[in-house]
This record gives structure tokens, C-alpha cells and sequence, in this order.
């Protein structure tokens, strides 16, 4: 039985008949960082959200746990310990940050204090609405919904949008924290491929649909012509990386200093 925390086998998924995604294929290990690469239409929403149990596949398997999910609503793979922060946060402008962490799941407890930790922040916030809040602070309130749910699995797509750099670059080690320290794979979608790099064990690079390339994320930053003729759709890729190390040496080659 395979210890990954998720893993996707040919995967083909899309949206009224049509095929976004097509036979991908891509694991994610306990305390696992895991970016996922593409230009705009590579399908990397789509896979989020076919993860998530919000687009059904029209073929392959997502295991999570081992365990195939097919057939479990949305709500239920939330209880079951997947979290997914969406494109556009989810977050409710009319309400409180501590109101945020009153909506839950039925049979859900939420751990706002695990929240504050992770991003001190929001605690000195809990009675401002949300709608006032900096685009910053509402994507830290996004996170921290999720990471108060205590995931086992925690999907994030395009945490840096409408967001300066500045503000990415203290956003991403916090999910790198988090996911050491719990124990929790994280699959992350990300247009700063750079700072997604840095702060991610391995990549894979998806160009229409389909897995280009993937590799260790130091391999993958030292040979950006492959990177980039992922982005361009080029059809003559660059030689892929040599396969990525175990997530296991990957951390332990991190908490080392060989890899930053």
C-alpha cells in the first residue's frame, strides 16, 4: 500500500464533454510541498477542482489515502480531511474574520487558534469585516480557514493572485511550515514559479492538459528553458530532469541545507 497522502492515475477531466486534462498522473507525499505549473488553460485548476470532488473525471482514479474517491461529494471529502483554497480566496466580505471560523461543515470543529499561530496576524483582526480587510490579509484568512480544519491534504490555487510579491514571499513559507510540522501534503498551484520553487519539494509542469515534465524543485529551478517551453506550449520539450528523490530524502535533504 503506497504511503502517499494523494496520488492521481491518468486522470482525464473537463467540462461538458470536453477534455481539459488528459492521462495525468502525479503523487503527493505526508509533508510534501508539491507545485503545480502551467500557463493560463494548462489545466491546473482543473485539477484542484476534480480533487476536490467539484469536477467529476471523465476517466482515472484520485486516490487520497489509498483510498479511491470516486463517488464522494465535495462536503465529504472536506470531512475526510481535504482542504482547498480556491482561485478568488472564498472568502465572505460581509463577515468578521471570527465569523469565518464559525462556518463549518456539520460534525466539523474548526481550529481558529491553529490559524492565529500560523498567521498572528488575523488575530489582532477578528472583529474587522472582511471586505475591509488588504487583499494580504484576506488571502492569510483563506489559509487559515484551512489550515483550522487540520488537513490531511490541503489543495492551494494562485495564492499570489492580485497579491505584491513581498506579500507571496511571507505567504509561502508559512504553507512550507505548516506542512512540515503537521504532516500534511500540499498540492499548490502557483504563477510565481520561482518562489513557488523555493518553497515546494517537487514540480510538475502541466502544457494543455498534459504532465510535460517533473522533476526535484532544484532541478526543475536550474533548468528554466524546460519551464518555460512548458509555459510557451511548445511541443519539443527540453530533456526532463532526472527523476525527483523520495519526499522523504527531500526533507530531510532541506532541514540539511542542500536544498533551499
Amino acid at each position: 500500500m503506497s504511503d502517499n497522502v494523494l496520488e492521481i492515475e491518468g486522470l482525464t477531466a473537463g467540462y461538458n464533454g470536453s477534455a481539459v486534462l488528459r492521462d495525468v498522473s502525479l503523487t503527493v507525499g505526508p509533508g510534501e510541498v508539491v507545485a503545480l505549473l502551467g500557463a493560463n488553460g494548462a489545466g491546473k485548476t482543473t485539477t484542484l477542482l476534480t480533487i476536490a470532488g467539484i469536477v467529476r473525471p471523465m476517466g482515472g482514479r484520485v486516490l487520497y489515502a489509498g483510498a479511491d474517491l470516486a463517488g464522494n461529494s465535495p462536503d465529504a471529502r472536506a470531512r475526510q480531511g481535504i482542504a482547498h483554497v480556491p482561485e478568488g480566496r472564498g472568502v465572505f466580505f460581509s463577515l468578521t474574520v471570527a465569523e469565518h471560523f464559525r462556518l463549518r461543515h456539520r460534525g466539523e470543529n474548526l481550529d481558529a487558534e491553529a490559524a492565529y499561530r500560523y498567521f498572528p496576524a488575523l488575530s489582532a483582526l477578528t472583529g474587522r469585516r472582511v471586505g475591509l480587510l488588504s487583499g494580504g490579509e484576506q488571502q492569510m484568512l483563506a489559509v487559515g480557514r484551512a489550515l483550522a480544519r487540520r488537513p490531511k491534504l490541503l489543495l492551494i490555487d494562485e495564492l499570489s493572485l492580485g497579491l505584491a510579491p513581498i506579500i507571496v514571499q511571507r505567504l509561502l513559507p508559512v504553507v512550507r511550515a505548516y506542512a512540515e510540522e503537521s504532516g500534511c501534503g500540499v498540492l499548490l498551484v502557483e504563477q510565481h514559479v520561482e518562489q513557488a520553487l523555493a518553497v515546494a519539494d517537487r514540480g510538475y509542469l502541466l502544457s494543455h492538459g498534459e504532465i510535460a515534465a517533473s522533476g526535484a524543485s532544484a532541478d526543475l529551478r536550474a533548468n528554466p528553458e524546460l519551464v518555460l517551453s512548458s509555459y510557451l506550449g511548445e511541443h519539443a520539450m527540453p530533456a526532463a530532469p532526472e527523476a525527483a528523490p523520495e519526499a522523504g530524502q527531500l526533507r530531510q535533504q532541506r532541514r540539511a541545507g542542500v536544498l533551499r
